[in-house]
């Protein structure tokens, strides 16, 4: 009776979620027009697309302290997966003061939250 217990305990286990650990592959930044900023990053490992997207908008916030302002607005992400490599394309505004809208992001916050979750940043 123990014979089936011991087999048992050899079958594989499924994968959990804590298994799965990002790579960050890196950020490329190209100012637009102004206050309007493209972000480019890359990745594997993401389980679904807001976790590149995620990785999209920690390097906003960064880009928008080391410019000397506060909040960043989302305009758009386009994400892609080609080859097990998730990409994100994301547009932001920059601004010294809160803008309007629904999509916006207090910087040094986002960059803290960021830090704590060991997502890179710019």
């Amino acid at each position: 009776m123990i014979l089936p217990l011991i087999i048992a305990a050899c079958d594989a286990q499924a994968p959990m979620a804590e298994d799965f650990i990002p790579e960050y592959q890196g950020i490329e930044t190209k100012l637009l027009d102004g206050d309007l900023v493209q972000f480019n990053v890359a990745m594997t490992k993401a389980q679904s697309a807001e976790n590149v997207a995620q990785y999209a908008e920690c390097a906003a916030a960064r880009y928008t302290l080391i410019r000397g302002f506060g909040f960043a607005r989302h305009v758009r992400t386009n994400v892609e997966i080609e080859g097990g490599v998730w990409r994100a394309d994301a547009v932001y505004t920059i601004s010294p003061s809160l803008p309007a809208g629904l999509k916006t992001i207090d910087a040094e916050v986002t960059v803290q939250n960021c830090t704590e979750k060991g997502i890179p940043t710019v």
